[in-house]
């Protein structure tokens, strides 16, 4: 394969990829219609996961929580690599738009245990 069909190869996976997952347009030769069910189908399953692992940011999203994580996911060109910092992300995000509280840093079980 040549230099510049790897090129071309990368940036059809990308264009797919932000399709997918960031709501951007269909690379040629895709259905649009069928990408953006899988990517709505991705999004939703992204977001039951973090609502399971970060449910302080679900319940802060309250109602409006599909539309929260909708817009999220569309503000990044692909998800944090792992369900734990895509949740982490998305509460950050939710505290930057005023929707959540910082959260206070956590004691880990040593530090409590050392107190007197």
């Amino acid at each position: 394969m040549s230099e510049e069909s790897r090129r071309r190869l990368g940036e059809a996976q990308r264009r797919l990829v932000a399709a997918l997952v960031a709501g951007g347009e269909a690379p040629a030769g895709f259905d649009r219609e069928r990408l953006r069910a899988q990517s709505a189908s991705l999004v939703a399953k992204r977001r039951a996961i973090v609502a399971r692992i970060r449910p302080d940011a679900a319940e802060a999203a309250g109602p409006e929580l599909a539309a929260e994580f909708a817009a999220y996911a569309r503000a990044r060109a692909a998800p944090p690599s792992g369900y734990r910092a895509d949740a982490d992300d998305f509460a950050a995000w939710l505290v930057a738009r005023g929707r959540m509280p910082a959260a206070r840093p956590r004691r880990r079980w040593w530090s409590r245990r050392s107190s007197p």
